[in-house]
């Protein structure tokens, strides 16, 4: 059963592209028709691209990796930035720091900065600063925090991206495609969907239209989640049960040996009949 209806995507306007002539051409296949000079997307083939684009994030959300959703336009920030950190992914939301995939060693050196600045702020050294100092720092970790902050957690490269506008966010996507990481995209009839792994042909204006994508992506990554915290649960259950079962056999393996040793020993000081033996008389050497 496919994740959003068609009334939904409709309600949205999911299926409101740009004017004709704006149009690219490698878009064909999306566009069900032209109506007053403006393409409109077919939204059967958005409601698949979209069931395909979730059900690959929630196989990399179950596999533990990580999915960096960039969106940097006035209508997207806010909802990406609601919706994805409840999931917990890191985001971009601010201004895509050139090299950021391409020259990520680079960026790891700015957050590691971030966290010394926190560092020094709850020291003894922070209140020996002069107050402009202070000052300074305090502007510095903003600033830091503003354009870095989402991707604190982010210790190596993602697994993948998540786009909104690929042609705002074009150098995004060449880094991407640079290091071979599959990218998923919001693509609008003004877009090339060749460029994305997981094109979603939709809208990437209209704020309501990325609010239910967007939406419907963190869903899926959640189920990804929840999908490894029970398998990881399983999984310890049966390593309970098998440490419970190796310690059992364990024990019922003593409690033989015991018993055998016991018979053993009562052979050694019974005669055939059961009768006590008597002790040998030493023998005296003449």
């Amino acid at each position: 059963m496919s994740r959003v209806t068609f009334e939904e995507l409709l309600d949205a306007g999911v299926h409101f592209g740009h004017l004709k002539r704006k149009w690219n051409p490698n878009m064909a296949p999306y566009i069900f028709m032209e109506r007053n000079g403006i393409h409109i997307i077919d939204l059967y083939k958005t409601q698949a691209k979209l069931d395909e684009a979730a059900n690959a994030l929630r196989q990399l959300a179950r596999s533990g990796k990580k999915v960096l959703f960039v969106a940097t336009k006035k209508q997207a920030k806010n909802i990406v930035a609601e919706e994805i950190a409840k999931v917990g992914m890191p985001y971009v939301t601010e201004r895509w720091p050139g090299g950021m995939l391409t020259n990520f060693a680079t960026i790891r050196k700015a957050v590691r900065k971030m966290s010394n600045i926190d560092k020094l702020m709850v020291s003894d050294a922070y209140l020996n600063l002069s107050k402009r100092e202070r000052l300074q720092i305090q502007r510095e970790r903003e600033k830091l925090e503003k354009n870095l902050g989402s991707i604190a957690d982010l210790n190596r490269l993602p697994s993948a991206i998540f786009v909104v506008d690929i042609i705002k966010e074009h150098i995004a996507v060449a880094e991407a495609r640079k290091l071979n990481i599959p990218t998923f995209a919001i693509t609008d009839s003004n877009t090339n969907p060749n460029l994305i792994t997981f094109p979603i042909p939709g809208n990437d204006d209209a704020s309501k239209s990325i609010a239910l994508i967007i939406r419907l992506m963190a869903e899926a990554i959640e189920e990804g989640l929840n999908d490894r915290k029970l398998a990881k649960e399983k999984n310890q259950e049966e390593k309970e049960a098998e440490e419970d079962d190796f310690l059992d056999e364990k024990e019922k393996a003593f409690d033989e040996e015991d018993e055998k040793d016991e018979k053993d020993s009562r052979r050694r000081t019974t005669d055939e009949g059961g009768r006590p033996r008597r002790p040998r008389r030493p023998v005296s050497k003449k």
